[in-house]
């Protein structure tokens, strides 16, 4: 006969043993959220300073940005003849034209300098027509231009020197595109696959939707999002907010109750994913400066405090586009 203490232990051995048996088994850790991605874009790309402080923006934050480039600031006055839009005469465009041969000079460097950081040059055809009723020709017709121009923007203009690859850059770099006006049609994504291109950002959605993939080509829409005191949904772009707070025309006295009203808007919406599914939140911007500047203030506010985050990237459609079609490679690696 054991001992009293011997016939303790066992039982209170017995009944751990039997505990442990009982137990659940401890849950799968959950897998780790994805980074929130940030999508910002800008249009057209005239203004050199700009070019500098958006530049100057993803030196601090860490940012990579899409540029949808108009073509024709790649012609001066004396070079426009080269541009010649369907169904227009030559030398026509809806933006004007480069005020010079010295303007062309510096935004080539630009583009060069934002390409060699790590930034997207996507297209945004030339003249900045309404191609709501263009056919595929037309459209084939204005990538034709846009490719022709920017592969021969030196030799065109008498900049020299060209630099080393600056065409085969232009060959080979350009994978995006978004439609003046975000004015798309049927024809039009007919003709971007039949030109090779990757993305189109011309969509609108209700909400940050996730891009759609059909036909070789990614298609990206602007979210509506609330804005202002009514929360009343507006197109997440510089310009669409000017025309909802002072209809267009400049209001330089309500510059900051602007930008604050802009950032109240994008942060909300940044909150509201990376708390969430983290859906990418896409925001377009011009390079000019409405209403005194209210919204590449509220842009710069913005993306310095949510771009450095560790858990957030500000990527460029064209790398994320590259991610999602290499991570079916990576998860086949090793069977």
């Amino acid at each position: 006969m054991y001992p009293p203490f011997r016939v303790a232990a066992f039982t209170l051995a017995a009944l751990a043993t039997a505990g442990q048996a009982l137990a659940d088994p401890p849950a799968p850790p959950r897998p780790a959220k994805p980074k929130q991605a940030v999508i910002i874009s800008f249009d057209s790309a005239r203004d050199i300073s700009q070019w500098k402080r958006s530049r100057a923006l993803a030196e601090r934050t860490g940012a990579h940005f899409t540029y949808f480039l108009s073509c024709v600031f790649l012609l001066s006055p004396e070079t426009r003849m080269q541009y010649n839009a369907p169904g227009k005469s030559a030398g026509k465009s809806n933006i004007g034209f480069a005020a010079s041969k010295q303007e062309v000079t510096e935004r080539l460097e630009q583009i060069g300098l934002a390409a060699s950081e790590g930034h997207d040059i996507a297209g945004h055809g030339c003249g900045h027509f309404d191609g709501k009723d263009w056919s595929k020709a037309d459209w084939l017709k204005e990538f034709s231009s846009f490719e022709r121009i920017l592969e021969n923007a030196y030799a065109i203009n008498g900049v020299a020197p060209e630099p080393q690859g600056w065409r085969n850059f232009a060959r080979h770099a350009v994978v995006g595109f978004r439609a003046p006006y975000l004015s798309a049609n049927k024809a039009l994504y007919e003709a971007l696959v039949a030109a090779g291109y990757q993305f189109d950002a011309s969509g609108v959605s209700q909400g940050p939707a996730r891009p759609v993939a059909g036909n070789g080509i990614m298609q990206f829409s602007l979210p509506q999002i609330p804005e202002g005191p009514k929360s009343r949904l507006v197109i997440a772009m510089d310009y669409n907010l000017y025309v909802r707070h002072s209809g267009g025309f400049e209001q330089p006295s309500k510059s900051n109750e602007f930008a604050n009203r802009t950032y109240d808007a994008f942060r909300a919406a940044f909150d509201k994913q990376y708390a969430g599914k983290r859906i990418p939140l896409e925001l377009g911007f011009h390079f000019a400066l409405m209403n005194d500047g209210a919204y590449w203030n509220a842009l710069e506010r913005f993306a310095g405090e949510v771009c450095v985050k560790a858990d957030v990237e500000c990527i460029s459609f064209r790398d994320y586009v590259s991610r999602q079609d290499a991570a079916p490679k990576q998860a086949s690696v090793g069977g």
